[in-house]
């Protein structure tokens, strides 16, 4: 399409004190067009029609106009490519569809069995997958609205993610505005994969240990970490790149296939991955897969496999998706990178819910250009049956590329050996005895474990516990190091003063975090029930308590058997719990925690019914609920919140901008509500 600057550059341009507003307004647009443009043939087709020095003389001209004229700057200018204003925090974005992971396998075997699935459930119709790397970054929605960036967010737990906005605006290989060859939805919401390259990730750990700066372990975790920062221009410049590879959303009617769907976004200006393929066998994937393993250290990111995707995308609405991934994808992992080194101890580690872990000490070992010190050994029946200890030769392994462990014992000839491991009979935090439950040493001191507390108190701050957001790592440590904090209810003790004394804390920040716990006193009832940290009891089952008894002290009181006697509660679940509340220690933190003022708020028994084996799916924005707030209302009325529809969802609720789902809930005769009904329906009424 032609365009001022599109191969010719002004060597000079007029003055900018001798220019009207309105022309000011009229070379910014045409310039903010051209750099996108030659963003777009740099960055995503890598075919440049201008110089870089032409290019700078373009952006200068663009920043000094800003300058002169900052009424007419625009958050989508490519200026913000070099930073805005640092935030104070990351705020919270509700995706507009859940971000689920993939089924994974390492065996052929295990992805046959996946594959005989998606045939079965499909019903005999052909099945063609598309083949593509396994990226090993980091997960972002990108959501554009009118063809502009609206946002960016990470995955976060799947529904919720970080918005990262700011610092994505810096990424040149993320458009700020959509182009194209044909017409550019209203509303777009696509998934990536944002990386850090190998050899800019290589020559950033080069600058930082210059600066005397501790180098990153990994490319994941730089990327991870620089993304989140508040400050954007630190992130500016940075060897972020990133590759969009799904349709979560659009206002449009929707490719058919995958295979039309990387091609649609590509023409709109969004980086996609050429490395792919279509396959309609498993050998033909597996071919890929060894492809893609052996080209691995020479493309310059990182991949952990290869993903089979079902390319019909009205198959994949057939066969929908489960509560933690969708039924039309699967991914086939390599094997993990792996290295010899010698096991110099054995030490035991006190886990958050009293489990203890025996944690090989290595000597460093460079796998995969990570230093590997230290590796898990998963529990002792595990280290007797690979005949491990201390002074042995071992074989390393980061599984997924990422966690180290021990994979089995490498004989050496004259080796004097040690004594074989064995668990302690004790605590090595708090002294409690020990106690032996199947292949695991647990530790059943609980609240007062101190061992246990600092991953307690984290999970007891966590998103879907008591969401005291302030409360990260960093500062749970020192609460802790510091005796600051003893057990749980030490937190509703603390007082601004306390919190000023910790590192990095003005009055600000602490009167922030005060804040924050004292608004942390009256959650829901499931949410307290899951920050106790009750092992066997997650997110689900802690709505399942709160639902049935519908408060505290009845959920406090119960027994194991009127426990195991609902139906989704197994008797060794039932008996984590009945236990829990038997401890005197757990109760006594219990008891200080109300008498500083934490009420539980009760739940209604009678509407956790109303919706009773309902299955709804959400689209478009609704007026009074976020995404999650509507998913968790169905979800505490006994239905079930889903992401996708198909011929079992009961009920579509539409809000303003409804994307695809509604065109879907037509295709397959599904009820469409608007947000009153759907209120109506969540007070019990038709």
């Amino acid at each position: 399409m032609p365009m001022e600057y599109a191969k010719k550059v002004p060597q000079k341009f007029e003055k900018v004190d001798s220019i009207s507003r309105q022309d000011a307004r009229q070379e910014i647009d045409k310039l903010r067009e051209a750099i996108h443009y030659h963003d777009w043939r740099y960055y995503i087709e890598n075919d440049p029609v201008i110089s870089d020095e032409a290019y700078d003389r373009l952006l200068n001209r663009l920043q000094e106009l800003e300058a002169a004229f900052p009424e007419l700057q625009d958050d989508n200018s490519p200026t913000s490519r070099v930073g805005s204003e640092p935030v104070g925090a990351l705020r919270k974005r509700q995706h507009v569809t859940l971000m689920q992971s993939l089924q994974a396998a390492l065996e052929r075997k295990k992805i046959e069995d996946l594959d005989t699935i998606v045939r079965k459930k499909a019903g005999g119709d052909d099945c063609v997958y598309m083949v593509e790397p396994k990226f090993d970054g980091l997960s972002v929605e990108l959501v554009y609205t009118g063809g502009e960036l609206e946002y960016a967010a990470t995955r976060g737990d799947g529904r919720t993610g970080e918005d990262i906005s700011n610092n994505a605006r810096t990424v040149k290989s993320i458009p700020l505005k959509l182009s194209g060859n044909g017409a550019i939805p209203h509303k777009l919401a696509v998934r990536g994969e944002l990386f850090m390259t190998k050899s800019g990730f290589q020559e950033l750990n080069r600058q930082r240990i210059a600066n005397n700066q501790g180098p990153f372990a990994n490319p994941r975790n730089a990327a991870a970490g620089t993304v989140r920062q508040l400050d954007a221009g630190r992130v500016a410049g940075l060897p972020l790149d990133m590759y969009c590879y799904e349709l979560l959303d659009i206002s449009d009617k929707e490719p058919s296939t995958h295979a039309e769907t990387l091609d649609y976004l590509h023409d709109l200006g969004l980086k996609t991955n050429t490395l792919r393929k279509l396959c309609t066998t498993i050998d033909e994937f597996e071919a890929f897969r060894n492809e893609m393993e052996e080209k691995r250290e020479q493309i310059d990111y990182d991949i952990d496999g290869v993903v089979a995707k079902v390319n019909d995308r009205a198959l994949r609405k057939k066969l929908g998706t489960r509560d933690r991934y969708p039924r039309w994808a699967f991914a086939w992992k390599f094997p993990p990178r792996q290295e010899i080194t010698r096991l110099y101890d054995i030490v035991v580690q006190v886990g958050r819910t009293g489990i203890l872990t025996p944690v090989a000490l290595l000597e460093p070992v460079d796998i995969g250009g990570v230093t590997i010190s230290r590796a898990t050994l998963h529990n002792a029946d595990e280290v007797h049956r690979k005949d491990i200890r201390v002074g042995d030769y071992v074989r390393v392994a980061r599984a997924g590329d990422v966690i180290p462990e021990v994979v089995r014992r490498v004989p050496e000839k004259g080796l004097k050996r040690s004594k074989p491991f064995a668990m302690p009979e004790k605590c090595p935090s708090c002294g409690d005895t020990i106690l032996h439950e199947g292949a695991y040493h647990v530790c059943p001191a609980g609240l007062s474990c101190r061992a246990q507390l600092a991953g307690r108190l984290h999970h007891f701050a966590s998103r879907a516990a008591l969401n005291i957001e302030s409360l990260g790592d960093k500062t749970v440590q020192q609460l802790v190091e510091r005796t600051m904090v003893t057990d749980l209810a030490d937190l509703f003790a603390l007082e601004v003063d306390d919190l000023t004394q910790l590192d990095l804390y003005a009055e600000k920040s602490a009167n922030d975090l005060y804040t924050e716990i004292q608004e942390s006193k009256n959650p829901p009832l499931d949410r307290f029930i899951y920050a106790l940290g009750i092992r066997l009891v997650g997110e689900h089952l802690s709505r399942i308590l709160a639902s049935h008894f519908g408060t505290f002290d009845a959920v406090r009181s119960a027994t194991a058997s009127q426990l195991s006697s609902i139906r989704e509660i197994g008797d060794e679940s039932a008996h984590s719990v009945a236990d829990f509340f038997k401890d005197k220690r757990n109760n006594s933190t219990i008891d200080r925690m109300l008498e500083f003022g934490v009420r539980p708020r009760d739940a209604d028994t009678q509407q956790s019914q109303k919706l009773q084996n309902a299955t709804i799916a959400i689209t478009g924005e609704l007026e009074s609920f976020s995404r999650r707030e509507a998913g968790e209302a169905v979800e505490s009325r006994g239905g079930r919140a889903t992401s996708s529809v198909s011929n079992n969802t009961d009920y579509v609720v539409a809000g303003r901008n409804p994307g695809s789902k509604l065109d879907q809930a037509r295709d397959h005769n599904v009820k469409v509500i608007d947000e009153k009904e759907f209120e109506k329906l969540l007070e019990g009424g038709a």
